[in-house]
């Protein structure tokens, strides 16, 4: 499902698509869906030396969503140069002149948190700072699931498995993540970070996953 397609907390932005095609668009977003798994894989297989401690980066974030929508968009890596709003919610992004230097400022605290947070919250901080930015013109969705697993998965120190992977289970049922996200952009309107919500789904999300991975190992 693409973020145009969401019900709710969809973006509105000026677009360039390179593909007017419903459903050849929708094929080109399932190709490059799996090429950003992959992309995930392969970092995460990266960083987890131990001669190369991993630090989240902007231009992680870019290569991401270059990949999520390679083909579909000519924004494709890259901010988007205008205002954007998403439908369903009482949050206004802020303008784009302030994505990089807000990106840059997100990273700062992962990275800076990295050793002293646990997993879920940077995770969760994750999530909801870039829905917050919604960066770019599409993709937010997927790519903002795709840096937070990425994140999780390194925070933790290894890849984790599952065919019901975390993000693939928020896309099956987006309405507690929006319900979550929307609970974090309150907070943050009354000036507090509070991502509490999110973690807590997150919590519930991960033991499905490694509950899923169990059943397969016992066989039911």
């Amino acid at each position: 499902m693409t973020d145009a397609d969401d019900k709710i907390r969809h973006s509105s932005a000026l677009e360039a698509d390179l593909i007017t095609d419903a459903d050849e668009k929708a094929a080109q977003e399932a190709r490059n869906g799996l090429r950003q798994i992959d992309a995930v894989t392969e970092i995460v297989e990266s960083y987890t030396e131990p001669d190369r401690p991993f630090k989240l980066r902007l231009s992680v974030l870019l290569h991401l969503h270059r990949i999520a929508l390679e083909g579909i968009s000519s924004y494709a890596g890259n901010f988007r140069p205008a205002g954007i709003a998403i439908g369903g919610s009482r949050h206004t992004p802020p303008g784009a002149h302030m994505v990089p230097g807000l990106v840059e400022e997100m990273c700062d605290y992962v990275n800076e948190h990295w050793a002293t947070t646990s997993a879920l919250h940077l995770v969760a901080y994750v999530l909801w700072r870039l829905n917050w930015m919604h960066p770019f013109t599409d993709g937010n969705g997927r790519t903002s699931r795709a840096v937070s697993y990425l994140v999780l998965c390194l925070r933790i120190g290894h890849p984790l498995y599952g065919a019901n992977s975390v993000p693939a289970q928020i896309a099956q049922d987006k309405t507690p993540y929006y319900d979550a996200l929307e609970a974090a952009d309150a907070a943050s309107a009354d000036g507090r970070l509070n991502v509490e919500q999110i973690e807590k789904l997150l919590d519930s999300l991960l033991a499905r996953q490694l509950l899923g991975v169990l059943e397969h190992a016992r066989g039911t």
